[in-house]
């Protein structure tokens, strides 16, 4: 069984380029074609959402050189990729909070969200200045601005599919499927509300190394587990 959706908190790049002697952007770089080759993978097996954990809100708290070369890096793979994407029919967007971004950045990511939105082989989805506490707590916001504005009436309790709806990633589906490279074992404020029943699978290639073989590793894996959702089946 192939997962819909399937979601990769991609860690270990600062490690892989110290262990290399080089500084921590490098293994960044480096990560880019690890990047393409799990969205090339996700495109072959029928995979139909691929979000990737880029960059967290935390992240803002590292030093300003590495934070503004990963963004310049980011702007560098959304242009070197686009024709790729148009290509294989994957439809390219960000979630997140994207009020600490330049106008550049978000200028290059709204021209190829735009391009590619009647794209639908695969959603390629990346996190970037993101945190499920700011995520559940926007929705919270928006659901009280709904609120204050007459638009809801607030008769009725909340309901879950409800708050969803204000969630940053409605109308994606929930992770079937978290991976964690880098051989941590905690999800580090990621989706903390989507990855109520997803399954999570640890490993502890960096992920520069990260390719399709392990990719497979994960999918069969996850093929092995049963997913009850609580029942006894």
């Amino acid at each position: 069984m192939i997962p819909q959706h399937v979601s990769i908190i991609m860690d270990g790049n600062g490690r892989w380029a110290q262990q290399k002697g080089n500084k921590r952007l490098f293994g960044h770089n480096a990560g880019i074609e690890s990047v393409r080759s799990c969205t090339e993978f996700a495109v072959e097996k029928g995979i139909k959402y691929l979000s990737l954990y880029t960059f967290s809100e935390e992240n803002w708290n590292r030093p300003q050189e590495e934070v503004e070369g990963l963004m310049n890096l980011m702007m560098g793979a959304i242009k070197a990729e686009e024709e790729t994407f148009m290509k294989n029919g994957v439809r390219f967007m960000t979630i997140g909070n994207r009020q600490r971004l330049s106008g550049q950045l978000i200028e290059e990511i709204e021209t190829l969200e735009k391009k590619s939105e009647n794209n639908n082989r695969l959603w390629l989805i990346l996190m970037l200045s993101y945190s499920g506490k700011w995520d559940i707590l926007q929705a919270v916001n928006k659901y009280k601005e709904q609120l204050l504005s007459g638009k809801l009436s607030g008769e009725k309790p909340l309901d879950y599919s409800q708050f969803e709806n204000f969630l940053a990633t409605s109308g994606i589906p929930d992770p079937d499927l978290l991976i964690r490279t880098g051989g941590e074992h905690r999800i580090s404020n990621y989706m903390l509300w989507q990855c109520a029943y997803s399954e999570f699978y640890f490993c502890d290639v960096l992920w520069p190394d990260f390719r399709k073989t392990t990719f497979q590793a994960a999918l069969d894996s996850f093929e092995n587990r049963n997913r009850r959702y609580g029942n006894i089946n």
